[in-house]
Protein backbone atom coordinates (compact mmCIF):
# COMPACT_ATOMS: atom_id res chain seq x y z
CA UNK A 1 0.00 0.00 0.00
CA UNK A 2 3.06 2.60 0.89
CA UNK A 3 4.63 1.82 -2.21
CA UNK A 4 1.77 2.08 -4.58
CA UNK A 5 1.03 5.84 -2.67
CA UNK A 6 4.42 6.47 -3.24
CA UNK A 7 4.33 5.08 -6.77
CA UNK A 8 0.76 7.74 -7.31
CA UNK A 9 3.06 10.59 -5.79
CA UNK A 10 6.19 10.50 -7.62
CA UNK A 11 4.75 9.17 -11.05
CA UNK A 12 1.63 11.42 -11.54
CA UNK A 13 3.34 14.00 -13.23
CA UNK A 14 0.45 14.94 -15.57
CA UNK A 15 2.88 15.90 -18.49
CA UNK A 16 2.10 18.62 -20.89
CA UNK A 17 3.10 18.48 -24.64
CA UNK A 18 4.53 21.26 -26.18
CA UNK A 19 1.21 22.31 -28.07
CA UNK A 20 -0.57 22.58 -24.34
CA UNK A 21 1.87 24.24 -22.88
CA UNK A 22 2.32 27.16 -26.03
CA UNK A 23 -1.65 27.44 -25.75
CA UNK A 24 -1.59 27.75 -22.23
CA UNK A 25 0.66 30.67 -22.19
CA UNK A 26 -1.22 31.84 -25.28
CA UNK A 27 -4.46 32.10 -23.38
CA UNK A 28 -2.67 33.57 -20.30
CA UNK A 29 -0.95 36.33 -22.12
CA UNK A 30 -4.20 37.43 -24.19
CA UNK A 31 -5.98 36.92 -20.48
CA UNK A 32 -3.43 39.26 -19.02
CA UNK A 33 -3.85 41.82 -22.04
CA UNK A 34 -7.93 42.14 -20.67
CA UNK A 35 -6.52 42.86 -16.99
CA UNK A 36 -4.20 45.48 -18.29
CA UNK A 37 -6.59 47.52 -20.48
CA UNK A 38 -9.00 47.12 -16.94
CA UNK A 39 -6.29 48.24 -14.55
CA UNK A 40 -5.90 50.93 -16.99
CA UNK A 41 -9.49 51.90 -17.64
CA UNK A 42 -10.70 51.87 -14.04
CA UNK A 43 -7.40 53.83 -12.39
CA UNK A 44 -6.91 57.46 -13.14
CA UNK A 45 -4.30 60.20 -12.73
CA UNK A 46 -2.35 59.40 -9.74
CA UNK A 47 -4.06 56.23 -8.95
CA UNK A 48 -2.41 54.37 -12.31
CA UNK A 49 0.78 52.78 -11.96
CA UNK A 50 2.11 51.68 -15.23
CA UNK A 51 4.80 49.67 -13.66
CA UNK A 52 2.34 47.66 -11.41
CA UNK A 53 -0.47 47.10 -14.64
CA UNK A 54 2.38 45.51 -16.39
CA UNK A 55 3.53 43.29 -13.18
CA UNK A 56 -0.17 41.88 -13.33
CA UNK A 57 0.46 40.67 -16.52
CA UNK A 58 3.93 39.10 -15.97
CA UNK A 59 2.12 37.43 -13.06
CA UNK A 60 -0.49 35.52 -14.86
CA UNK A 61 2.53 34.83 -16.78
CA UNK A 62 4.46 33.04 -14.10
CA UNK A 63 1.49 31.65 -12.08
CA UNK A 64 0.36 29.72 -15.65
CA UNK A 65 4.16 28.85 -15.60
CA UNK A 66 4.13 27.56 -12.36
CA UNK A 67 0.80 25.49 -12.70
CA UNK A 68 2.20 24.11 -16.00
CA UNK A 69 5.66 22.72 -13.92
CA UNK A 70 3.37 21.45 -11.19
CA UNK A 71 0.88 19.85 -12.92
CA UNK A 72 -0.87 16.92 -10.95
CA UNK A 73 2.43 15.66 -9.40
CA UNK A 74 1.25 15.93 -5.63
CA UNK A 75 4.55 15.74 -4.84
CA UNK A 76 6.09 18.63 -6.73
CA UNK A 77 3.09 20.51 -5.67
CA UNK A 78 3.59 19.99 -1.99
CA UNK A 79 7.43 21.03 -2.11
CA UNK A 80 6.30 23.99 -4.16
CA UNK A 81 4.40 25.43 -1.43
CA UNK A 82 7.17 25.11 1.19
CA UNK A 83 9.86 26.76 -1.07
CA UNK A 84 7.20 29.76 -1.43
CA UNK A 85 6.34 30.20 1.46
CA UNK A 86 9.64 31.62 2.47
CA UNK A 87 9.32 34.45 0.27
CA UNK A 88 8.14 37.92 2.19
CA UNK A 89 6.42 40.28 -0.19
CA UNK A 90 6.44 43.46 1.09
CA UNK A 91 5.38 45.77 -1.77
CA UNK A 92 3.18 48.34 -0.44
CA UNK A 93 -0.45 48.38 -1.65
CA UNK A 94 -1.51 51.86 -3.31
CA UNK A 95 -4.79 51.27 -3.84
CA UNK A 96 -7.31 48.85 -2.16
CA UNK A 97 -8.78 47.77 -5.58
CA UNK A 98 -5.15 46.53 -6.20
CA UNK A 99 -5.41 43.49 -4.13
CA UNK A 100 -8.47 42.27 -6.46
CA UNK A 101 -6.34 42.54 -9.16
CA UNK A 102 -3.40 40.52 -7.97
CA UNK A 103 -5.61 37.69 -7.23
CA UNK A 104 -7.64 38.35 -10.08
CA UNK A 105 -3.83 37.31 -12.50
CA UNK A 106 -3.32 34.65 -9.87
CA UNK A 107 -6.48 32.84 -10.68
CA UNK A 108 -6.20 33.40 -14.40
CA UNK A 109 -2.51 32.12 -14.51
CA UNK A 110 -3.64 28.75 -12.48
CA UNK A 111 -6.81 28.76 -14.54
CA UNK A 112 -4.59 28.63 -17.71
CA UNK A 113 -2.07 26.52 -15.95
CA UNK A 114 -3.87 23.59 -15.77
CA UNK A 115 -6.09 24.24 -19.38
CA UNK A 116 -9.08 25.43 -17.47
CA UNK A 117 -9.84 28.04 -20.29
CA UNK A 118 -13.51 28.45 -20.26
CA UNK A 119 -13.24 29.05 -16.29
CA UNK A 120 -11.17 31.91 -17.38
CA UNK A 121 -12.14 33.04 -20.08
CA UNK A 122 -15.80 33.78 -18.58
CA UNK A 123 -14.90 34.85 -15.14
CA UNK A 124 -12.85 37.45 -16.90
CA UNK A 125 -15.39 38.56 -18.90
CA UNK A 126 -17.77 39.18 -15.55
CA UNK A 127 -14.95 40.93 -13.57
CA UNK A 128 -13.84 43.04 -16.87
CA UNK A 129 -17.11 44.01 -16.47
CA UNK A 130 -17.91 45.10 -12.73
CA UNK A 131 -14.30 46.42 -12.49
CA UNK A 132 -15.41 48.82 -15.31
CA UNK A 133 -18.82 49.94 -13.58
CA UNK A 134 -17.03 49.92 -9.84
CA UNK A 135 -13.57 51.18 -10.88
CA UNK A 136 -15.53 55.16 -11.76
CA UNK A 137 -16.71 54.67 -8.02
CA UNK A 138 -15.05 57.80 -6.28
CA UNK A 139 -13.69 57.51 -3.08
CA UNK A 140 -15.36 59.84 -0.15
CA UNK A 141 -12.99 62.68 -0.67
CA UNK A 142 -12.39 64.80 2.90
CA UNK A 143 -10.76 68.38 3.15
CA UNK A 144 -8.78 69.44 5.69
CA UNK A 145 -8.74 73.41 6.38
CA UNK A 146 -5.00 74.34 8.75
CA UNK A 147 -5.36 77.55 10.39
CA UNK A 148 -2.45 79.44 11.81
CA UNK A 149 -2.76 82.20 13.52
CA UNK A 150 -2.01 84.40 17.35
CA UNK A 151 -3.28 83.04 20.37
CA UNK A 152 -6.06 85.68 20.19
CA UNK A 153 -7.48 84.13 17.56
CA UNK A 154 -8.74 80.87 18.58
CA UNK A 155 -12.53 81.92 19.21
CA UNK A 156 -12.87 84.02 15.99
CA UNK A 157 -11.67 81.54 14.05
CA UNK A 158 -14.07 78.71 15.62
CA UNK A 159 -16.68 81.39 15.12
CA UNK A 160 -15.84 81.94 11.23
CA UNK A 161 -15.76 78.39 11.00
CA UNK A 162 -19.39 77.62 12.28
CA UNK A 163 -20.77 80.62 10.36
CA UNK A 164 -19.16 79.33 7.08
CA UNK A 165 -20.20 75.69 7.40
CA UNK A 166 -23.08 76.02 9.49
CA UNK A 167 -21.85 74.34 12.25
CA UNK A 168 -21.24 70.82 9.77
CA UNK A 169 -16.84 71.01 10.14
CA UNK A 170 -15.52 69.06 12.64
CA UNK A 171 -12.23 70.18 14.80
CA UNK A 172 -9.66 67.62 14.26
CA UNK A 173 -6.15 68.89 16.37
CA UNK A 174 -6.04 72.50 18.27
CA UNK A 175 -2.38 73.29 18.95
CA UNK A 176 -2.10 76.43 21.15
CA UNK A 177 0.80 78.03 23.13
CA UNK A 178 0.84 81.74 24.95
CA UNK A 179 1.42 83.10 21.66
CA UNK A 180 0.30 81.06 18.66
CA UNK A 181 -2.89 78.74 17.84
CA UNK A 182 -2.79 76.00 15.21
CA UNK A 183 -6.55 74.12 13.99
CA UNK A 184 -7.26 71.70 11.52
CA UNK A 185 -11.01 71.62 10.53
CA UNK A 186 -12.37 68.21 8.60
CA UNK A 187 -15.46 69.03 6.30
CA UNK A 188 -16.27 66.78 2.91
CA UNK A 189 -16.27 67.48 -0.46
CA UNK A 190 -19.74 68.53 -0.48
CA UNK A 191 -19.62 70.65 2.36
CA UNK A 192 -16.49 72.80 1.10
CA UNK A 193 -18.09 73.22 -2.66
CA UNK A 194 -21.53 74.52 -0.69
CA UNK A 195 -19.66 76.95 1.23
CA UNK A 196 -17.23 78.44 -1.80
CA UNK A 197 -20.69 79.05 -2.94
CA UNK A 198 -21.19 81.59 -1.04
CA UNK A 199 -17.88 82.97 -1.43
CA UNK A 200 -14.03 81.17 -0.85
CA UNK A 201 -13.49 80.07 2.50
CA UNK A 202 -9.81 81.06 2.04
CA UNK A 203 -11.02 84.59 1.83
CA UNK A 204 -13.33 84.67 3.95
CA UNK A 205 -11.31 83.80 6.60
CA UNK A 206 -8.52 86.08 6.29
CA UNK A 207 -11.14 88.73 6.02
CA UNK A 208 -12.96 87.70 9.42
CA UNK A 209 -9.45 87.65 11.38
CA UNK A 210 -5.91 88.27 11.20
CA UNK A 211 -4.69 85.35 10.30
CA UNK A 212 -1.04 83.54 9.27
CA UNK A 213 -1.88 81.47 6.51
CA UNK A 214 -5.11 79.11 5.81
CA UNK A 215 -4.28 75.68 4.05
CA UNK A 216 -7.03 73.51 2.30
CA UNK A 217 -6.00 69.81 1.76
CA UNK A 218 -7.13 67.04 0.29
CA UNK A 219 -7.57 64.15 2.07
CA UNK A 220 -8.13 61.17 0.04
CA UNK A 221 -6.98 57.44 -1.15
CA UNK A 222 -4.26 58.56 -3.78
CA UNK A 223 -2.52 60.92 -1.25
CA UNK A 224 -2.14 58.86 1.87
CA UNK A 225 -0.95 55.79 1.09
Amino acid sequence: MKEQLMDYLVMNTGALTMQDILLNFLTAAVIGAVIYLSYRLSHSGAAYSARFNVSLVMLTLVTTLVMNVIGNNIALSLGMVGALSIVRFRTAIKDPRDTAYIFWAIAVGICCGVSEYLIAGVGSAVIFGLMLILGFVRSNERYLIVIRGSAECAHPVDRLIDQKFNGAARLRVQNTTPTTAEFIYEVSESQLRAANKSGDVVAFLHSGVKLDAVNVICQNDEINR
